[in-house]
């Protein structure tokens, strides 16, 4: 779930302007750029070199950049097939400003398409700190790239990726919020620049005895373009298919809503309360997304039971009551046919009428053995009923509903999550009690209460 929303706006970044926030960023990191930059020119001035093959190389480079492949905070691109080259043919001072004006080129139609804000080309500088690492080595060694032994030519490549995760990380932290850890998730794509290079350096090597080899990473970034593509389509589905399960969760909560008022505002504070719980249970993305479609629809299958029923204004029958109880696998058979993510919101909805000692249905579970989403809406949702203000009874007062969520806890509730709800509804602001004119349909509580309560960056 967290990696389809990162993906979602990573693809939709580079449509939109540099924040405030990514400007700066972005000036200090190109600032330390352009001085190391200086350093290495200080260190190695350029000396005259072969200027069409380093040319090509620049070309072969820019093409590389167009090949994007999509990473959640980013994309990769398969340069090091014309970097590697570039490396050998140019000399290393111009190498650190040949990579920005390479990666301008590729940027180029998407700016003139209006697919990129122009404002994004800035970012390029910061994309280009890699090249920083394997320069200042070889600077500092005083020995041209061509010249070097297998020794510097693998220390060279090992300090390109450790600047270029060092950098690359500090700039996602800093622009997209995003832990080192999650990030540290994609780094196996170095395990790829790794064998892109080493099929770069056959190249390089070739290069001044033989000036054609630099057209020969051209084949294989036309299969690599293929594939990113194909990739693009893919996500881009995974993406589309993942809009309309959600929509069609929304429009399913809003036929909740529409077929009885009170239990869809009954149900969007439930949302409410159990994301709140759920955030101090620390529960990742994925959990938060179900927890949440759950939370909104735990009552999406009342709308199979008839109105007469759920609107009866005296006491149901027992015919009645184990109709009622009917909605919980209603539910799940509404979402089941939804699909996808749904099915597992569906098992969580079934669930949220089990009880924590058993006694609850429709299957009888007990203690673990319900699903940790449903044992959170349980508590959110008899704690909403108490709270709510019925044409029967008023809201109770908080001291009233803390005492029998106490009371009840390790019995209907998982003594842990009503732990965790009345830390949440004791700090301020967190209990504005709502108000509609409903009814729940059976006590859920003791029997003391009234009835009815219950990579790059883009």
């Amino acid at each position: 779930m967290e990696e389809q929303a990162q993906f979602a706006e990573t693809l939709q970044r580079p449509g939109t302007g540099l924040s405030a926030a990514e400007r700066r960023t972005e000036v200090v990191v190109a600032a330390g750029f352009v001085a190391a930059a200086a350093g290495v020119w200080w260190l190695r001035p350029p000396a005259s070199f072969a200027v069409w093959p380093a040319v090509v190389c620049l070309v072969v480079l820019a093409l590389a950049t167009r090949i994007r492949i999509d990473m959640p905070l980013g994309y990769t691109a398969p340069t090091q097939l014309a970097f590697v080259p570039l490396l050998f043919a140019m000399p290393l001072a111009l190498v650190p400003g040949a990579v920005v004006v390479a990666w301008l080129i590729g940027l180029l139609p998407e700016v003139l398409g209006g697919t990129r804000k122009p404002s994004r080309l800035l970012m390029v500088i910061g994309n280009s700190w890699c090249v920083i690492g394997p320069v200042a080595v070889f600077a500092l060694a005083g020995t041209a790239p061509r010249h070097a032994g297998a020794v510097l030519l693998l220390g060279a490549l090992s300090v390109q990726f450790v600047v270029d995760l060092v950098v690359s990380t500090t700039r996602f932290a800093i622009n997209r919020g995003a832990a080192v850890a999650a990030q540290l998730s994609d780094a196996w794509v170095y395990a790829i620049d790794a064998a892109l290079a080493s099929v770069g350096l056959i190249i390089a090597e070739d290069i001044h005895g033989h000036p054609v080899a630099v057209f020969a990473p051209l084949p294989l970034l036309a299969l690599l373009r293929v594939l990113a593509r194909e990739r693009r389509q893919r996500l881009e589905s995974m993406l589309e298919l993942n809009n309309a399960y959600r929509g069609t969760a929304l429009v399913l909560g809003d036929v909740v809503e529409a077929d009885d008022e009170y239990t869809g505002i009954h149900c969007k504070s439930v949302v409410a309360l159990s994301l709140t719980v759920g955030k101090a249970l620390r529960l990742d993305a994925e959990r938060m997304r179900n927890l949440e479609f759950a939370a909104l629809l735990h009552d999406v299958g009342k709308i199979a039971i008839p109105k007469a029923i759920i609107n009866k204004p005296a006491s149901l029958d027992p015919d009645e009551w184990m109709l009622v109880k009917t909605h919980t696998v209603e539910g799940q058979r509404i979402l089941d046919r939804v699909g996808g993510f749904m099915r597992e919101v569906g098992v969580i909805v079934r669930s949220h009428h089990e009880r924590w000692d058993g006694a609850g249905y429709p299957d009888r579970l007990a203690g673990d053995a319900i699903p940790l989403e449903a044992r959170i809406i349980a508590c959110c949702d008899s704690w909403n009923a108490m709270r709510t203000t019925r044409p029967y009874r008023e809201a109770l007062p908080q001291e009233t509903a803390v005492a029998e969520l106490s009371a009840n806890a390790g019995r209907q509730f998982d003594p842990r999550i009503a732990a965790v709800l009345l830390a949440v509804v004791a700090a301020p602001h967190t209990d504005a009690p709502a108000s509609a004119p409903a009814r729940e349909t059976q006590p859920q509580l003791s029997s003391n209460l009234p009835a009815g309560i219950p990579v790059l960056s883009s």
